[in-house]
């Protein structure tokens, strides 16, 4: 069969898969790698494709920012000082508050506040007239209904409220987006220092020379870096051999798959914590 009979024969087999019961979606899921294995699609496809089955099974609690890393603006604070944690802080939206976390009285935007950066325009500030109505959303909310939520009410975040109607933490369309594509980096990130990046609720990306000991810190293992010093030594220590593209292993409770990689090194990896392993706190990602 030829390439195109191959895509034309994946394609009337993916829609004929789509919309059927989620028991369904392993035999899809196993199809689509069929079909990267092919060259149908390419790994970063497969990786964006995994991404959007694992939204539609995570709820807003997996992923928000919580209570105790909210960055707020006081409604009764100055211009100045909401200036200086705009600026400070790098974000592009804010939760204003009243007395405490729990009286969110709306959300603010650092575009409209950039309109009141001189002297003269200060004098004229009034808050209520740029503040913004909040948007509350459930823990328990499933982020596929949140991410359609968000773009047919053109909400960027949202605050997310417990069972005591208390404030439990944010949630931004960012963060929904980025447990399909993986880390948005901004100019605010400092991205040439990452190695470990969370594309869901439990499968990440990392480079090939993340040093052993920042694996066990992020994991929580304790892989000896007695023979070797990065995760690749690891992996070519357990393979005996140089991995091509897409071949997997199994170290532990840990299944390393090859994203990327050369005859003489490897590069990328993805890494899936099996049910076994220990879970990772949102706040090492």
């Amino acid at each position: 069969m030829n390439t195109q009979q191959d895509k034309a024969s994946l394609f009337t087999r993916l829609f004929s898969a789509i919309g059927k019961k989620k028991d369904e979606r392993s035999r899809l899921l196993e199809l689509l790698k069929e079909s990267q294995q092919k060259g149908l699609i390419d790994m970063d496809a497969l990786i964006m494709i995994e991404g959007v089955f694992q939204v539609s099974e995570m709820r807003v609690r997996d992923i928000m920012v919580p209570r105790s890393h909210m960055v707020v603006i006081q409604k009764d604070q100055s211009i100045e000082k909401m200036l200086s944690v705009v600026s400070s802080s790098g974000h592009s939206r804010f939760p204003v508050i009243d007395e405490s976390l729990d009286e969110i009285v709306g959300i603010l935007l650092a575009k409209d506040l950039a309109h009141y950066s001189d002297e003269a325009s200060r004098k004229s500030f009034e808050l209520k007239d740029i503040l913004r109505p909040a948007v509350f959303v459930p823990e328990s909310k499933r982020l596929n209904v949140l991410l359609k939520d968000f773009r047919t009410s053109r909400n960027h975040m949202a605050v997310v409220i417990d069972e005591y109607s208390g404030a439990a933490g944010l949630v931004t369309i960012e963060d929904v987006l980025e447990q399909i594509v993986g880390e948005i980096d901004d100019e605010h990130d400092a991205a040439d220092a990452i190695n470990i990046q969370r594309h869901g609720f439990n499968r990440y990306t990392l480079k090939a020379i993340t040093p052993i000991s920042e694996f066990n810190d992020f994991f929580g293992t304790e892989f000896s870096n007695e023979q070797f010093d990065t995760v690749a030594g690891l992996i070519l220590n357990e393979l005996g051999h140089m991995p091509e593209r897409g071949e997997e292993v199994i170290i532990e409770d840990y299944q390393f798959k090859i994203i990327s990689s050369s005859s003489r090194r490897i590069n990328n990896l993805q890494v899936t914590l099996l049910p076994e392993a220990k879970s990772v706190s949102s706040g090492a990602a």
